[in-house]
């Protein structure tokens, strides 16, 4: 599962907050690199201060009067006095810069010779050697800062404003994408086969010019639709006139062994097969959705087979009520029907039931079933079934048709062998 969100406003926002967790990070690091030098300089300025005044009053103070005045320094300021062992392990200082420089510094004013260690003996405070005299020794001074933390007022400071800027960006990315999402959604009807209105084209120069091209395309396809229903229409009318004649006419012809009968279906064949084409070209996406009970229609489509003289048998269950055309359904369960009866040895059951959450048609026959690699390909047009099933009728557009229907409702369209013989097509539908 990848990290990155889907949307471009989701996405944009993330980079900005990276974006802006690495800037503070950043100014935080700049600011302590240019404050380092002259927070050295103050921390050694005062350890170099603080060890010359301690220097000099002691060499000021009489011999009878110096442990006092040790003892007095200790309690008032907790600086301490320990003599200085050459021969004493003495640990480097740690691998921090404020403290590397600090100790430069000191040794800049106090000699090349001044040993500045840090908690040295585990007792804690800056420890720094002078000399008196002959004599060196240890001057500890616990006051002195030798650490640098960022204060937590920066970390707050910081995060509100990355809180602040993460809506502003969240805000303006709204904006932003508010013309993108009027066209995605009107991208989504046109493919449903709904009609949309025109889209404003404000805003930004880019997309009033991505808008701009959209409402043109709109209306294109508007255009080659009423084209395409005049043209099929004309064509409806043009070939099926003629074939009507035709047919009247061989209907008048005296008998002449079978060839009248042969003429006739061959005009029906004709027929169907441009009804077929008509469906297929003319689609289904223009119909108006509606609520409705899917067994009510099932059993509808059932009836007209009766009264034809075919007999589908119905296992119906339950089911929730779904939003679906009602002609572009009924054309998929005739579909379906037909060629289960066509090539399916006359047993045909009809099943409705709810699994996985879906709802599931299934027409069943008992037929020879199919190759498993020849299920994928007869839901494409043109596609026909005369090797696998053994029937050579039709222009193989009728389980493509009922498959784009079934697209159409956000559903699929499977064909699958049953295990008991014969073939399941079968329609699953979103809830």
């Amino acid at each position: 599962m990848s990290i990155v969100p889907r949307t471009l406003q989701a996405r944009i926002v993330l980079l900005m907050l990276l974006l802006l967790t690495v800037g503070q990070y950043a100014a935080l690091r700049l600011f302590d690199h240019f404050e380092l030098e002259p927070r050295a300089s103050a921390r050694a300025l005062q350890i170099v201060s603080t060890v010359k005044l301690t220097r000099l009053a002691v060499l000021a103070a009489q011999d009878d009067r110096r442990l006092g005045l040790l003892q007095e320094l200790n309690q008032s300021e907790g600086v301490r006095i320990y003599p200085f062992d050459p021969l004493e392990a003495i640990e480097p200082l740690p691998n921090d810069p404020l403290l590397q420089r600090m100790a430069e510094k000191v040794r800049e004013q106090l000699g090349a010779n001044t040993v500045v260690a840090v908690n040295h003996l585990d007792l804690p405070g800056v420890w720094v050697s002078f000399d008196i005299g002959i004599d060196d020794y240890w001057l500890v001074i616990p006051s002195i800062k030798t650490t640098y933390t960022v204060s937590w007022e920066w970390v707050g400071w910081g995060a509100l404003v990355v809180v602040f800027s993460l809506f502003g960006a969240w805000f303006i990315m709204g904006r932003i994408n508010r013309p993108l999402k009027q066209l995605a959604h009107a991208a989504d009807a046109i493919g449903r086969g709904e009609k949309v209105e025109k889209l404003p084209e404000a805003g930004a120069e880019e997309f009033s010019r991505v808008t701009h091209a959209f409402n043109e395309m709109n209306e294109a396809l508007a255009s080659a639709e009423a084209d395409r229903n005049l043209l099929l229409g004309g064509v409806s009318h043009d070939l099926r006139t003629p074939l009507s004649r035709l047919r009247l006419s061989v209907e008048m012809l005296p008998e002449i062994d079978d060839l009248k009968d042969g003429m006739v279906q061959d005009i029906d064949d004709m027929d169907a097969i441009i009804g077929q084409f008509l469906d297929f070209v003319r689609g289904a996406e223009g119909e108006i959705e509606s609520v409705g009970d899917i067994n009510e229609l099932v059993r509808d489509v059932a009836e007209r087979y009766k009264r034809e003289g075919k007999l589908p048998r119905l296992e119906i269950n339950p089911l929730p009520e779904l939003k679906f055309r009602s002609l572009a359904m009924r054309r998929l369960l005739s579909n379906l029907i037909d060629n289960a009866f066509s090539y399916g040895g006359g047993t045909v059951v009809i099943q409705t039931r709810m699994e996985d959450g879906k709802v599931v048609l299934s027409i069943l026959d008992a037929g020879p079933g199919l190759p498993e690699a020849e299920t994928e390909r007869l839901l494409r047009p043109f596609e026909r079934l005369d090797v696998a099933r053994g029937k050579e009728s039709g222009a193989g557009l009728g389980l493509a048709i009922a498959a784009r229907i079934a697209r159409l409702h956000g559903g699929e369209l499977r064909l699958r062998n049953r295990e008991s013989g014969g073939l399941e097509a079968r329609v699953e539908l979103p809830v």
